[in-house]
């Protein structure tokens, strides 16, 4: 078929053959995801399709598109073929590292079931999904590599628009949240499911327009909350806290005339994430975007840990993991890293909150892996032992940071998450931890290629043993040499062993690359 003959984009016809393709996924979730000798093809597409102003002063962007190379451990299935598409060639050095880590399957043999394809164009205007709709035969080759389209699917990172013309034009179903309900993994969508959901969440205002909603809201903010210090503004779909910024009250008026005052200080008191953001440019994005204002919660000890789900084809709610988030940026609110599980003072009443919101989105037709971030304030001297406040603050209706770090322990380990008792458990009865980063950097690691990294892992056993089910596992790596940054897991049985090779890990790369 033509691709001029395929429906135009966003039309009628073409939303009615995406729901046609969608409605295969409950049957291949019944007869061929419980079976791991089924034959089945997953195509792996890692496109960030989000607004790439926002997305870029994420240090080497380009090589995101390496964060979903876990799903190459789908290649332990036998049968299972993976086609994974990127805008540039991965280094086939980064793509053995993860093949030769596959338990009990031969490298020759998976390798023999994936196909790699690139588009060959490193520009960031368009993004990987749009690249690839502006290539018919690029199209044909994904469509050939998929072979029967019955038996596959595709996984993303977040599905948009583009990728549900990509799904039409390839005739296969996305494991993903339809794009038509993106709204609800808005700032402001999250705030009314949390409402609905009936989690605790901060004092705020959601759907705003533009910078003068922003100053009207701050102003009820603090008219409603005297001693209120802070308060943080979002765009409703930036992402890893890049769209947030914070405003200080001091200063402030008591009387009247606080909302003027909030308008004149306004663009010299809001403290951007994205430090490039200046103004100007934040306010025009905010009048795209639109978003939200809430109060900044205040604690002398605060967490920010995340629950995972994930909603099936057959509609059931399924807990996936809870951590503990490590953020950084001027006011901590930008994604570095984290540690699985969370705080066990705490990850239960994480867990039960997170499925509660799933619940809720589950009814509003939500499909697929998400996450729910909270900020967690601990409330001394309320009861006995450790007591914790937990504030919902964003559905993250995507992959998310922390996906590719719990997919790589699940296919390493071959074990399985415990709601129970949230804890993961290998198949001897083994419990194991982690903690990772996405986000190592030194400027002096941009001495080392990918090979230099595989030579220095081998020499100071930084890898996972199979046997004990304990190491290191890098990612990222493409990013190495040209952005001297880095990502790693480092699995152990307690918090604080794996925190411990963490940063033995750290140093021996510090100490390596600084001779390089």
């Amino acid at each position: 078929m033509h691709e001029e003959a395929y429906p135009a984009p966003g039309s009628r016809a073409e939303l009615e053959r995406f729901a046609l393709l969608q409605g295969r996924l409950s049957d291949l979730f019944r007869r061929v995801f419980p079976d791991p000798k089924a034959p089945r093809c997953v195509l792996v597409n890692p496109s960030l399709s989000m607004d790439p102003e926002v997305l870029v002063s994420i240090a080497g962007l380009p090589h995101y598109e390496e964060r979903l190379l876990c799903m190459l451990l789908l290649l332990r299935l036998p049968r299972t073929r993976v086609v994974y598409v990127t805008s540039t060639p991965i280094d086939p050095a980064i793509v053995d590292y993860y093949l030769h880590l596959l338990p009990g399957i031969p490298g020759a043999h998976a390798r023999r079931r994936l196909t790699m394809l690139s588009c060959q164009d490193p520009s960031t205007r368009l993004t990987l999904t749009q690249k690839l709709l502006a290539r018919p035969r690029m199209l044909q080759r994904l469509r050939e590599a998929i072979g029967d389209p019955a038996i596959a699917h595709m996984t993303c990172f977040n599905a948009t628009e583009a990728e549900r013309s990509l799904a039409v034009r390839l005739g296969i179903p996305i494991f993903a949240n339809d794009p038509a309900l993106e709204h609800l993994g808005s700032k402001s969508g999250s705030r009314r499911i949390f409402k609905e959901a009936g989690v605790l969440l901060p004092e705020g205002f959601e759907d705003l327009r533009d910078m003068q909603d922003v100053a009207q809201s701050l102003a009820t903010l603090k008219a409603r909350e005297p001693d209120l210090r802070r308060a943080t503004v979002k765009l409703d779909f930036g992402t890893s806290g890049e769209g947030n910024a914070v405003f200080d009250f001091a200063g402030a008026p008591d009387g009247g005339g606080l909302e003027r005052w909030v308008r004149e200080v306004q663009p010299k008191r809001l403290c951007f994430e994205d430090r490039s953001m200046g103004y100007e440019r934040y306010a025009e994005k905010f009048a795209q975007m639109h978003g939200i204002v809430e109060v900044w919660i205040e604690g002398a000890v605060k967490r920010s840990p995340s629950a995972q789900c994930r909603i099936t084809p057959l509609g059931e709610v399924e807990m996936i993991s809870t951590h503990d988030q490590v953020l950084g940026g001027p006011s901590g609110q930008i994604f570095l890293g984290c540690t699985f599980p969370a705080d066990a003072a705490y990850r239960l009443q994480i867990q039960s909150a997170g499925l509660e919101v799933a619940k809720v989105l589950r009814e509003q037709g939500a499909l697929g892996r998400f996450a729910v971030d909270f900020v967690s304030v601990r409330c001394d001297g309320e009861g006995d032992g450790e007591n914790w406040r937990h504030y919902a603050i964003e559905v993250n209706l995507r992959k998310g940071g922390t996906t590719h770090t719990f997919r790589i322990l699940q296919f390493l380990t071959d074990g399985a998450y415990d709601p129970d008792t949230g804890r993961f458990m290998t198949p001897t009865g083994a419990v194991r931890v982690y903690k990772a980063s996405d986000n190592l950097r030194s400027e002096h690691y941009m001495r080392l290629t990918p090979d230099d990294l595989m030579d220095i892992a081998v020499e100071h056993g930084l890898h996972f043993n199979a046997s004990t089910q304990e190491g290191v596992f890098f990612h990222l790596i493409g990013a190495l040499s040209g952005f001297g940054k880095l990502g790693i897991v480092c699995v152990s049985d307690t918090p604080e062993h794996a925190s411990a090779l963490f940063d033995r890990t750290v140093s021996i790369l510090d100490e390596e690359s600084s001779h390089a």
